[in-house]
């Protein structure tokens, strides 16, 4: 079987536990080597090195806080250093917190748009300075939130929002050079995160498996499924579209 992503190089952020580390698997299992960008889960990280070396790929584990600037620099030069230029990037690393409108603070604004927006935007900067002429794909992980917009989530869905409206703008800027963009917005999945949390049971959990249509929380490969399909050149003609993997229209 023909590996989709043969030689390329992808750089994951956010990529230790959960969706992320998903997709770097995904990705590696198609061929890709794989920077596993992150934060402060090292321990995380290196398991999933050691999974892709496992299974006969490559992989490194780069160290590096997407709130820090600085940081941005360092992840994509770590991975250029280590892999080569950069083919695919993933944009997944983000941070959730939910309040009601009495009780958002700047902290909370900022906790979140550092990292979900800023970081995001950061990263991108450097990354695409790092692609060949070949060109290749941007994948930003966004959330259905961003259209369902839960009550609660003011600043987690304006950071989605914002996530999806980037991807529009950087398709149409990126298009000269070959650079594809596009956003996979996941429905409820039951990761590290989610259970750290408390919504893998309870009410939001009920509400999300009767507001679906197909009845149920997705997982995260059925996430990296998507992402590894608009990385791969099966999505060529693809860019600037926000895919919901949220399970059916509410």
């Amino acid at each position: 079987m023909t590996r989709t992503l043969q030689g390329k190089v992808a750089l994951v952020t956010g990529a230790s536990k959960g969706i992320g580390a998903e997709i770097a698997l995904q990705l590696a299992a198609q061929g890709a080597a794989v920077a596993v960008n992150y934060a402060s889960s090292k321990d995380g990280a290196d398991a999933v090195v050691a999974k892709i070396a496992a299974a006969g790929g490559k992989a490194v584990a780069v160290h590096g806080n997407l709130v820090d600037p600085q940081a941005a620099k360092a992840v994509v030069d770590a991975t250029v250093q280590a892999l080569g230029p950069i083919d695919v990037l993933v944009n997944n690393a983000g941070v959730y917190e939910m309040l009601p409108l009495d009780a958002i603070t700047p902290e909370h604004f900022h906790r979140q748009f550092d990292l979900n927006v800023l970081g995001l935007l950061l990263v991108t900067q450097e990354a695409a300075r790092q692609f060949n002429s070949n060109g290749g794909s941007i994948v930003n992980i966004s959330s259905g939130v961003s259209t369902l917009a839960p009550p609660n989530s003011a600043v987690y869905t304006a950071t989605k929002a914002a996530v999806d409206a980037i991807t529009a703008v950087l398709a149409r800027e990126l298009a000269p050079r070959k650079i594809r963009v596009n956003a996979v917005n996941p429905g409820m999945v039951v990761t590290e995160g989610i259970k750290a949390a408390g919504h893998d049971q309870g009410e939001m959990r009920q509400w999300v498996e009767a507001t679906t249509p197909l009845g149920r929380v997705g997982k995260a490969e059925e996430i990296a499924a998507v992402v590894t399909f608009l990385a791969s050149e099966g999505a060529s003609y693809v860019t600037g579209e926000t895919l919901h993997v949220t399970g059916g229209p509410r």
